[in-house]
């Protein structure tokens, strides 16, 4: 038994109807980002994020502008692999009245206030982000990065469709060639577009209260090859979508089976196992080597993640029976439990 292929939409097409609902014509997945996000209405409901992921030789820094309806949520994030110094700053500003969440995925979007400057700039074909906090861990950070958004690459886009007024566009853009640099304090990590990658999470959804989901992620290079790997599982089954691909050199293969995530929740430390859930297309397992714990609990919203930082092994099937080898490739997988 298999999984039927989603469809795939080619035209540019609005997410929400007039009344804010869910525009059927939206249902499936796009190699490029010509969703549109108009979502309206839905009081309280409706959830947008724009999560970047940067790694780096040396570090995997990260930096999100979110807003759930009744506050803005915005926190940047560091890794250092070799010695696991680790420090994550939020910000949380009630109501998020003066934050602008564009309608599309590669748009400008920035947050300036006394504890925190984003600024994610997109302009012909490159984003280039600002990022400046004064006391980080009690140091100054600042990363100055450009994110190239190749021509010709691919990106996965799809609408989780749960009902007509529950909903999620998710873009995942992966193995995007990133360069300059993340100081703290006077530490300075310096990326070069050879072999430092993004990865985008670009959401805009209307959400039921309570969500659970596992996320599982890589973009490196791997031999001469840019490698990217998107899995997702639980939000997403039993709707007929997934947010699935493998891609190669930019080049989405879309992977249209459901994937089952493996793990132990109490302890999840432990190797993690992904496997497709009717054949042997998706075949990895992931040893964690650090763990990111971050839990919000602020009146409306509860939520708590897991995120895994660790090495994908296996293989994935391509077409022809053809198998690409998956040998320690760098990524993270997580589990996110929200109430919200």
């Amino acid at each position: 038994m298999t999984q039927h292929a989603e469809k795939e939409i080619v035209d540019t097409t609005l997410l929400c109807d007039k009344k804010g609902n869910l525009n059927p014509a939206a249902i499936g997945y796009a190699r490029k980002p010509i969703i549109q996000c108009n979502l309206k209405g839905h009081f309280m409901r409706k959830k947008k994020w724009n999560y970047w992921c940067i790694f780096g030789d040396d570090i995997m820094f990260s930096a999100t502008i979110s807003h759930l309806d009744y506050v803005a949520v915005c926190f940047v994030y560091f890794l250092e692999y070799e010695t696991q110094r680790y420090f994550e700053k939020t910000v949380t500003i009630p109501l998020g009245n003066r934050l602008k969440m564009p309608e599309n995925v590669l748009e400008t979007i920035s947050l300036t206030n006394n504890d925190m400057k984003l600024q994610i700039l997109y302009f012909q074909g490159e984003t280039q982000m600002t990022v400046t906090i004064p006391d980080f861990d009690d140091d100054l950070l600042h990363a100055d990065l450009t994110i190239k958004h190749p021509q010709e690459d691919e990106s996965l886009n799809v609408v989780i469709p749960w009902n007509r007024q529950t909903f999620q566009f998710t873009a995942k853009h992966h193995s995007l060639p990133a360069s300059g640099y993340v100081k703290i304090g006077d530490k300075r990590y310096s990326f070069h577009e050879e072999d430092c990658f993004a990865v985008l999470d670009y959401g805009r959804g209307v959400w039921p209260r309570q969500a659970i989901w596992n996320w599982g992620m890589a973009s490196q290079r791997y031999g001469n090859h840019r490698i990217g790997l998107n899995f997702g599982g639980q939000w997403t089954d039993g709707t007929g979508m997934t947010e699935n691909a493998i891609f190669i050199d930019g080049k989405m293969k879309k992977i249209h089976e459901d994937v089952i995530f493996k793990y132990n929740n109490k302890n999840f430390m432990q190797p993690w196992y992904i496997q497709t859930k009717f054949t042997h297309d998706v075949h990895l397992t992931f040893t964690p080597f650090f763990e990111r714990e971050a839990t919000t609990d602020i009146k409306l919203i509860k939520s708590t993640v897991h995120q895994m930082v660790g090495y994908y092994n296996g293989r994935i099937r391509l077409e022809n029976d053809r198998y690409i080898p998956i040998q320690q490739l760098l990524g993270t997988i997580e589990e996110h439990i929200a109430k919200w």
